[in-house]
């Protein structure tokens, strides 16, 4: 089992950026414009850990989130999702208060940029639980739940603790600037998360914004880190000095939103495929290994960004 712990939100995406949602992950009809200028904003199934785990069982993992997620219909819409995708939800804390909302801008070259409603939304109220699930082999964290308190503490509490009990743990930061008040004081916990971290994945521009460099962060703890390049592809850097890069595959960019998540899910599947989800048997994969999975992960998050909004790929569109 593959336990995937964060937040689960509602993307508002332009409808002329990306068309009608798919409708295995929309919840209901767009609006239309409220005015000159303003868009009719789609409102698609979403947030980094909850792409992570949809995209998990897409491509055939077993996996559960781990989360708080709102009673209200978004809230309702957002589980369906993870059960239509095979998700166990039976980790999942509910709540009353309202669920997160991330207005999302697509730029010319597909990326996106988002606007947040975060206040007393019931993500952030997450309580780290007493146990870890049944059977769990690895846990994923990442994105806005590792920023906004007091959900933030708690699940780095769990990320510990899954670390301490020698659980597999990858760390996908995926910085949202805008919602971090204090730069400095984040880019210190993140480097303390590192100690509790076997993979590290970031995008090129989570680095720079964060700072240090893959060799100064496989020092403080993980196994490998895998940075993303966008549409130029992944590089890999690991522990006993593996380093190589595999290239991205060429597709009509609709939008990128998920893109990062899927190669999560990918990178996460593609180990647990040969038996690497651990210290130990990272280092056993070799070249040959680690460019398989490289690949894959590669052409998944290619195939997402071929389509509107977060729509991660099924294990059959990969064969």
């Amino acid at each position: 089992m593959i336990v995937v712990a964060g937040e689960a939100l509602i993307d508002l995406v332009p409808q002329d950026a990306g068309g009608e949602p798919d409708s295995g992950r929309r919840t209901g009809g767009a609006g239309q414009a409220g005015g000159a200028g303003l868009p009719a904003l789609a409102p698609r199934l979403g947030g980094g850990p909850y792409n992570t785990a949809v995209a998990l069982g897409r491509l055939g993992s077993p996996v559960a989130f781990c989360s708080r997620v709102s009673r209200d219909v978004f809230g309702e819409a957002l589980l369906d999702g993870l059960r239509t995708a095979g998700v166990d939800v039976t980790p999942v804390q509910r709540g009353p208060e309202p669920t997160t909302l991330a207005v999302a801008s697509i730029r010319a070259d597909g990326s996106a940029g988002y606007s947040f409603y975060v206040e007393g939304t019931a993500d952030r109220l997450f309580e780290a639980p007493d146990r870890l699930p049944d059977g769990v082999r690895a846990m994923s964290f990442g994105t806005c739940s590792l920023v906004l308190e007091p959900g933030a503490s708690a699940y780095e509490e769990l990320m510990r603790r899954a670390a301490a009990s020698g659980v597999f743990t990858a760390l996908d930061p995926n910085v949202r600037a805008g919602l971090i008040p204090d730069a400095d004081a984040y880019r210190t916990r993140f480097k303390s998360w590192l100690p509790s971290v076997t993979l590290l994945k970031l995008s090129r521009e989570d680095a720079d914004w964060l700072g240090g460099t893959p060799h100064e962060w496989l020092a403080a703890g993980p196994a490998a880190v895998v940075v993303t390049h966008g549409g130029d592809g992944l590089s890999l850097y690991t522990r006993d000095g593996t380093e190589l890069r595999v290239p991205g595959e060429k597709v009509d960019v609709v939008d990128t939103i998920g893109a990062g998540d899927t190669v999560n899910a990918a990178l996460l599947h593609g180990l647990r495929a040969r038996d690497a989800l651990s210290d130990g048997a990272l280092a056993g994969l070799g070249a040959e290994g680690w460019t398989d999975v490289l690949r894959f992960a590669a052409r998944a998050a290619a195939l997402t960004c071929s389509r509107a909004g977060a729509e991660p790929p099924y294990a059959a569109e990969l064969d």
